[in-house]
């Protein structure tokens, strides 16, 4: 017996609709008898590593979709885009057949995942790596080597913001694929909801200089658009708050 099942298996093996399929896991997660994740199921009754991802996957959602729909307002049609990890990543990633002959770059696992399943019109290449076990992204000299290309946009999901370190990170080899990922694009953009202001991480990838603009839910305290403000020069990245 499988310990995982996918929407798009149950949909195909029951010859129902991926709605129906959807529904009934629901049904069954909400009686204790699964565990819902992203695009399927895993059972409870064996020992499984539910990744950091799953977890995280319905905290803050309607933030991360408001911040993904105004992202999307950034794309083209034509563009390659170089992904980061992360839900909000997933979440921008959902939108993107709104466009057309859009390439995605990423090292994430879940992402390549969804665009294989779900969006035969986007293109994906997959950067080669380390698995960091649990978290479903690749990391490492590989994943170094294989983005040093020029990209026209890269949606960069900051872990955590605060004024006077820029963005970062607690894993140091995460905050180095991410470095290489902003010093290679042609335009950063930073997608960050509000609860990641004022965090503390142990490891610099970033600073506000270093990306174009920064899509928000909201800005609490104006904590970003006054870190904004005392920029000295013409490096200011753009912020724009979602719906606003």
């Amino acid at each position: 017996h499988n310990a995982s099942v996918q929407v798009a298996e149950i949909a195909q093996t029951f010859g129902v609709s991926s709605v129906t399929a959807r529904a009934d896991l629901d049904a069954l997660a909400e009686s204790g008898k699964l565990r819902r994740t992203h695009g399927g199921a895993v059972s409870l009754q064996k020992r499984l590593t539910v990744s950091t991802q799953d977890r995280r996957i319905n905290v803050n959602v309607a933030a991360k979709q408001a911040i993904a729909q105004s992202a999307i307002e950034l794309v083209s049609n034509g563009d390659t885009l170089l992904v980061d990890s992360g839900t909000t990543a997933l979440e921008f990633v959902r939108l993107l057949d709104q466009r057309d002959g859009i390439t995605v770059i990423t090292a994430d696992i879940t992402i390549a995942d969804y665009i294989d399943e779900s969006m035969p019109s986007v293109d994906v290449v997959m950067l080669g790596g380390a698995l960091r076990k649990g978290h479903r992204y690749l990391y490492g000299p590989l994943t170094m080597q294989r983005s040093k290309w020029s990209t026209p946009i890269l949606p960069s999901c900051a872990w955590r913001f605060c004024s006077r370190c820029g963005f970062t990170t607690d894993f140091p080899q995460m905050a180095e694929t991410k470095a290489a990922m902003v010093g290679v694009a042609r335009q950063s953009v930073a997608l960050m909801d509000a609860s990641k202001v004022n965090g503390r991480g142990m490891y610099r990838f970033a600073e506000l200089t270093d990306v174009n603009a920064i899509v928000m839910d909201r800005d609490p305290d104006h904590a970003v658009a006054i870190s904004i403000a005392e920029i000295v020069d013409n490096a200011r990245p753009n912020l724009l708050i979602a719906g606003a």
